[in-house]
């Protein structure tokens, strides 16, 4: 069978840059960027594999042959035809995951796409969130729901361990208001594992690690936070599988589990039962520590036990484990949801992330957090994929949609600059034309021709503060905002976005990292930050953070040794300034300066590979700098055409961008 290092986990390895020729591309680059494979192209994501659905493409004339291996060809060559790679699908979600019928036509079509030559993913989950199976675990066994324990000042025992549902992202989803399972219980994911990955292996062995590349988990969460309701005309169309009890009160909050306790004590040394009003209340540096305490042992937990149980599966059946999880954006919710978003994601081969809207220009200002996640976490692991499922949900639900081409093109390249390379697709195929369709999916299959076996190569990190927000947040029965919260927490999380929407705005890459990666940083002679291999010349840290002891000592050392480090409110306060160019220095710098260009900056094969990205609808005319006596090829991913680029200078090349438009740039000597 594969192994996962044979079917494309690429790793990245040593991203130096020696000299090479630049005049010339190599012919394995041209080779895929003229014909992108499969492998570079979008998955389409397909609820199901049905007859019905390839009458809706406009295959009538298959579907009267009876045949449903014919008619899956010829919905998968409908997919080919539209330039698209592969398609993420499912059983089909009626009689989830019991019916023998859906199961056939299943295997029809993984058997097509096998034949025709596209890649498959499987979804692992009855709509989403993913871990409870269509609601088969808590069938399995009611204990497996996801709890919490709630405080009520009013009473006199304030503390109660009751099933999380009521008030959470399980009875307030746009799929179905349905019972959850326990991501903190290791028997939880182990049913969920059985009912689902167990199911589709034993069904389609031969396929995988072949035509069956991964499994995508889709939101997961911990449950037991408020992120408020619904509104009331969605609600009404949201499919009630499980009842909501309007008696059941809104109460602060932390996920709970049969033996959180037990683990609590064997890492601490300390009975958590009496400390519990800590979580919840206090700002004694005992409450503190109990808060920090709690919330690493809780992303311990969830890490090992859904994540990692995940990951180890999908590696010993051949495949890659993907997905992405719940409101990446919202830096004060990580802690309730999973603890730490930058560790959960680590435990992805292919981490990923939810883009929601195709708009380029909210994306490149408020999306920076949802795609710097994954792309670091893969990064840091020594990974180069990192998946997206990207639709025009918001553009649809706010009646601005479907998106236009030039739209969906802006926004598949901005996350290729943070290094995105899989894309699923929730557009609608029958929104826009089968030209248009084809062309973005041609578009994305060029991007990854050269990016996808690029390494993605920031050399600034950014801070993120996780483990000062353990020690800040404080559960509440409302919804949970950034206003709700400590002074010292809304500094933190303000100082953070604000760092990276400037680094972003200023085309300057960056990486996210955490304190437990900072701690086993490795410092070089040259004040060079080594996190896992990857070098890093600048540390940026927000506002307010106390880094802890291991981290702290590493960037004293990182200092000591020529370092740069820049603390915002400090010695970094030009950077909220704007003056974010001056302060690091980076290698490439456009002139004149504009907010509406992404810069993502790559090497491969010993080359400098820089794509550049106008989300904006003016065009743009300027100059990048680069390294004196560096010859750069000019590739356009949306026509294919490649030409020398021009010089402006003896070390600036001239940046010319089309409203909408991206361009890869290639370098060498």
């Amino acid at each position: 069978m594969p192994t996962i290092a044979v079917i494309g986990l690429l790793v990245c390895v040593a991203c130096v840059v020696p000299a090479v020729a630049g005049e010339t591309l190599p012919e394995e680059w041209l080779v895929r960027w003229k014909q992108p494979p499969a492998e570079d192209r979008p998955l389409q994501i397909v609820h199901g594999i049905d007859p019905a659905g390839a009458v809706r493409d406009g295959m009538a004339q298959m579907v009267q042959t009876g045949d449903p291996l014919r008619v899956a060809e010829a919905g998968m060559e409908f997919y080919k035809g539209l330039g698209l790679g592969g398609i993420v699908c499912n059983v089909d979600f009626k009689d989830y995951m019991r019916s023998e019928a859906s199961f056939r036509v299943l295997a029809s079509g993984v058997e097509a796409c096998s034949k025709v030559g596209l890649v498959v993913w499987l979804y692992d989950e009855d709509g989403y969130p993913s871990g409870a199976a269509g609601g088969l675990v808590l069938k399995d066994n009611p204990a497996f729901e996801a709890s919490e324990l709630v405080f009520d000042a009013a009473k006199d025992d304030p503390f109660a361990v009751r099933p999380a549902y009521e008030h959470t992202h399980a009875s307030n989803n746009y799929y179905a208001a349905r019972r959850y399972a326990n991501l903190l219980d290791e028997r939880a994911t182990r049913s969920f594992i059985a009912h689902t990955h167990d199911v589709y292996w034993q069904r389609l062995e031969r396929h995988f690690g072949t035509t069956i590349r991964a499994m995508f988990t889709d939101e997961p969460s911990l449950i037991a936070v408020n992120l408020g309701q619904l509104p009331e005309d969605v609600r009404k169309k949201v499919r009630v599988v499980d009842p909501v009890d309007p008696g059941v009160k809104a109460l602060p909050a932390v996920p709970w589990n049969h033996d959180i306790a037990a683990q609590y004590q064997s890492r601490y040394g300390q009975d958590l039962l009496p400390l519990r009003r800590s979580l919840f209340t206090g700002d004694s540096a005992e409450d503190r520590k109990t808060r920090v305490q709690f919330w690493a042992l809780v992303a311990d937990l969830v890490a090992e036990r859904y994540f990692g149980a995940l990951q180890h599966w999908c590696g010993k059946h051949g495949i890659a484990s993907s997905g992405h999880i719940l409101w990446e954006e919202a830096l004060m919710h990580h802690p309730a949801l999973d603890g730490n978003h930058l560790k959960a994601l680590s435990r992805m081969d292919i981490p990923g992330l939810d883009m929601l809207s195709s708009n380029p220009e909210v994306v490149i200002h408020d999306g920076w957090l949802t795609a710097g996640l994954p792309s670091s976490a893969a990064l840091l692991m020594g990974r180069r994929r990192v998946m997206t499922e990207v639709s025009d949900f918001s553009e649809k639900m706010g009646g601005r949609g479907p998106a236009g081409l030039a739209e969906m093109q802006a926004t598949a390249a901005w996350q290729a600059t943070w290094g995105v390379t899989d894309f699923t697709l929730y557009y609608g195929i029958r929104d826009r034309s089968a030209e248009n369709y084809r062309a973005y999916n041609e578009f994305v299959g060029r991007l990854n021709a050269v990016l996808k076996p690029a390494c993605w190569a920031p050399d600034v990190a950014l801070y993120y503060p996780v483990y000062d927000l353990w020690a800040e947040y404080k559960p509440v029965a409302e919804p949970l905002r950034l206003e709700t919260q400590s002074p010292r927490a809304q500094r933190i999380v303000d100082s953070f976005k604000r760092l990276g929407r400037t680094l972003q705005r200023r085309q300057i890459p960056f990486a996210l990292v955490d304190h437990e990666f900072l701690a086993d940083a490795k410092v070089e002679a040259n004040g060079v930050l080594a996190v896992k291999g990857k070098r890093f010349k600048t540390l940026v840290i927000p506002e307010s953070v106390e880094l802890p002891g291991g981290a702290a000592l590493v960037v004293d050392a990182f200092r000591a040794k020529g370092g740069r480090v820049l603390v915002d409110g400090t010695d970094a306060a030009r950077l909220a300034a704007g003056a974010v160019v001056e302060s690091l220095q980076p290698v490439h710098v456009l002139t004149p300066a504009s907010e509406r260009i992404a810069l993502g900056q790559f090497t491969r094969d010993g080359r400098r590979v820089v794509l550049l990205v106008n989300v904006g609808t003016q065009a743009y005319a300027g100059s990048m700098t680069a390294e004196a006596g560096e010859k750069w090829q000019s590739l356009d991913p949306a026509t294919g055409a490649m030409q020398p680029a021009e010089s402006d200078g003896a070390n600036r090349i001239r940046a010319v961008l089309a409203a909408r438009q991206a361009v890869v740039l290639v370098g060498g000597r």
